[in-house]
């Protein structure tokens, strides 16, 4: 079980697509003209059922099978938003729109699921149903939440829910896979220090927020390094320190901002308990106040076992059983498949994009050899998944 043949014939038309995406990139819930290509090609093909303006901006596709109903249906997610970067590659099909551009592959994961869709609509070769899911605002909005909010499951007697995502580093052709915790829970920090304004010559008469806020910073580390059990993971990233306008006034307030990271429920409890202890008391130290305001984001993403196992089959099915790696180390960034993964049993799976730069790196770009493998693993997943 190879790289489908038909896939193989459609390499060129989906890298088309992908192209065209890539150059109109769209942030967050906006990705209007995205949705209206989906749904536009979603309908060309002929899925049953689309559904548009679910989670705002979402596309859904239904497929049915001509061997009959197993009774059964599953959920394929690729995500569909760009990201607020100026693009650095000198490509045929570069952004057009400044400031944003596809550097996490979301044109390649659309494009793909866009590929099955049109192999499945054509030959049908399934008892069941497969659901074709197209999601805004992964990055940072948290549209499959709001697509699971709107009633995603239920609409669409949706059993489990399958998600992919390109890996740079990883060879093409490859797969990687995990059960259990597989990426982070990613909860947001936001620090308001108040002391007292100064003269920059004259600090004894101030209280000078951006040494607390430096303090701060460091003392902070101490909670992962000392608090947290060394055999557990847990990351706190200070990002952002917003603090005064000019060169000889000590500010009256600073902001820092960060997000802390985590992959089991207690590690994050303790963090969201002790980050606003250590915030408060070091600032006090100084004679300055200071607030942590900790938000939840998305939640640990974590793989059903038996549906990884089974992803893990498919994946090797087409790849290789030596090209699947089911080992693959967790990571400590977040994806807000975790919200479908909270809602029905499922399994998020690497495929390869092979030596190019980091996600969201300027210079990154989706990798169009991975195109047959990653459409190729969608369509035999819904053929044995609903096998009649």
């Amino acid at each position: 079980m190879p790289i489908v043949n038909r896939v193989a014939d459609l390499h060129r038309e989906i890298t088309a697509w992908r192209h065209d995406l890539h150059a109109h990139p769209e942030l967050l819930f906006d990705v209007h003209r995205t949705a209206g290509s989906v749904a536009e090609k979603l309908k060309a093909f002929g899925c049953d059922e689309v559904v548009t303006g679910l989670g705002r901006t979402g596309v859904v596709g239904v497929i049915r099978g001509r061997k009959g109903s197993s009774g059964k249906t599953i959920g394929l997610r690729a995500d569909m938003d760009a990201l607020p970067i100026e693009e650095a590659n000198n490509l045929a099909y570069k952004s057009t729109v400044a400031g944003k551009m596809h550097a996490c592959g979301h044109d390649g994961h659309t494009a793909m699921l866009l590929g099955a869709a049109r192999y499945l609509t054509e030959t049908r070769n399934f008892s069941g149903t497969a659901v074709v899911i197209f999601q805004p605002a992964e990055e940072g909005g948290g549209g499959g939440k709001k697509m699971v909010d709107d009633g995603l499951m239920d609409r669409f007697s949706i059993g489990e829910v399958y998600g992919m995502h390109n890996y740079p580093g990883m060879p093409v052709g490859a797969f990687g896979i995990r059960p259990g915790p597989m990426m982070a829970a990613a909860d947001s920090l936001t620090i308001d220090i108040e002391g007292v304004g100064a003269h920059a010559a004259r600090p004894h008469l101030g209280i000078d927020t951006v040494l607390v806020g430096a303090q701060i910073i460091n003392a902070l580390q101490s909670v992962v390094s000392r608090n947290v059990d060394p055999l557990k993971s847990a990351v706190v990233s200070i990002c952002m320190f917003r603090a005064g306008n000019t060169d000889n006034v000590i500010p009256q307030t600073v902001q820092l901002r960060g997000t802390a990271r985590s992959l089991a429920a207690d590690v994050r409890d303790l963090l969201e308990k002790r980050l606003p202890v250590v915030v408060e008391s070091t600032a006090a130290a100084y004679g300055a106040k200071a607030k942590l305001t900790y938000r939840r984001g998305y939640p640990v993403l974590v793989n059903h076992e038996r549906e990884t196992e089974f992803a893990a089959a498919v994946a090797s099915a087409i790849a290789g059983q030596d090209k699947v790696d089911t080992s693959l180390p967790p990571m400590m960034g977040a994806e807000d498949f975790s919200f479908m993964l909270n809602a029905r049993p499922g399994a998020f799976i690497w495929v390869g994009n092979g030596d190019s730069a980091g996600l969201h790196h300027p210079a990154y770009n989706f990798n169009d050899d991975a195109i047959p493998f990653g459409t190729s693993y969608w369509v035999k997943l819904v053929e044995t998944a609903l096998a009649a």
